[in-house]
């Protein structure tokens, strides 16, 4: 059982605080944030959805980051430098593996204060052929998270990586997103890209109620910045990540929730050329070389 920085035990889990935010941390289950609240007096507010608790799956945590790449590999399979790599699929139901490992793995605390925690996760090299460090930085402050998410390339030769995070919101049909993107990805069944065309009509993300839209997409040309806003909630949301150009948004037509992603490249852009890769985000991490994103969630009230 581990303490919170405040040395209350916490069943595993890290807590941070500071002014009206409070931030729970579950480093076990793919070092995710098992709950971001605002604290109204007597009231707990959810900034993103949360479990109670630990989560069972990463899948009911409120954000996860993803690493060494990000969204989907065509059918698990992928060449580089000559090297033919194939990774056997990770969620059920979807044949091509997703996100990398962080998700799905275990992560330790490095370190914890009231207000800040690190938590890293080692992969040694098997199905993914490379031996790399993942850790994350979190720092809260008053007016909201910062989190630095970085890859340690490990291993003696290049290793192609990718970041991003996967945070969840709860939404209602009077959340409002605000974004600016270039480009869209159309999709087939398996929520792969087919076609890139402009992010007009239904892909237009400028000023647009976002819950129930139906959406799974990919998007290109990003700002870097998504502000989200409900006239039920004491305060906005206002989402950045100055080094990804990609924005990945996820809307159920069921509603209730969404996620909006910052992506360093593009859905499956490891089955892409590599001469395409630069273009589509998709960087190499030479060895013992950092990757890195840092994304703000800013909380204004």
């Amino acid at each position: 059982m581990a303490a919170s920085p405040n040395g209350n035990p916490v069943s595993g889990l890290v807590s941070l605080s500071a002014g009206r935010l409070h931030l729970l941390l579950s480093p076990a289950v793919g070092g995710s944030i098992a709950r971001f609240d605002f604290r109204d007096c007597d009231r707990r507010i959810p900034i993103m959805r949360g479990a109670e608790g630990q989560p069972n799956d990463v899948l009911e945590s409120a954000s996860f980051p993803l690493v060494p790449y990000v969204n989907r590999i065509r059918n698990g399979r992928f060449c580089f430098r000559g090297r033919e790599i194939f990774l056997q699929p990770n969620m059920a139901g979807d044949r091509s593996p997703l996100h990398g490992q962080g998700w799905l793995g275990e992560w330790h605390i490095a370190s914890a204060s009231p207000s800040e925690a690190t938590l890293e996760y080692e992969h040694l090299a098997g199905e993914w052929p490379w031996h790399y460090l993942a850790r994350q930085l979190f720092k809260l402050d008053a007016n909201g998270l910062t989190v630095e998410l970085t890859c340690l390339n490990l291993s003696a030769d290049p290793m192609p990586c990718g970041l991003g995070q996967h945070p969840y919101f709860p939404c209602s049909e009077t959340t409002r997103l605000r974004t600016k993107v270039e480009h869209v990805w159309t999709i087939d069944d398996h929520i792969l890209p087919i076609e890139r065309i402009p992010a007009t009509g239904q892909f237009d993300l400028t000023d647009r109620p976002v819950c129930g839209a139906g959406l799974d997409h990919g998007f290109g040309g990003w700002s870097g910045t998504a502000t989200v806003s409900d006239p039920s909630w004491p305060f906005q949301v206002t989402l950045s990540s100055p080094g990804a150009r990609f924005f990945q948004l996820y809307s159920p037509r069921a509603g209730g929730i969404f996620v909006m992603e910052p992506v360093t490249h593009a859905n499956a852009a490891l089955n892409e050329p590599e001469d395409a890769w630069e273009e589509l985000g998709m960087r190499t991490a030479m060895p013992k070389s950092e990757t890195m994103l840092l994304t703000r969630f800013d909380v204004a009230y």
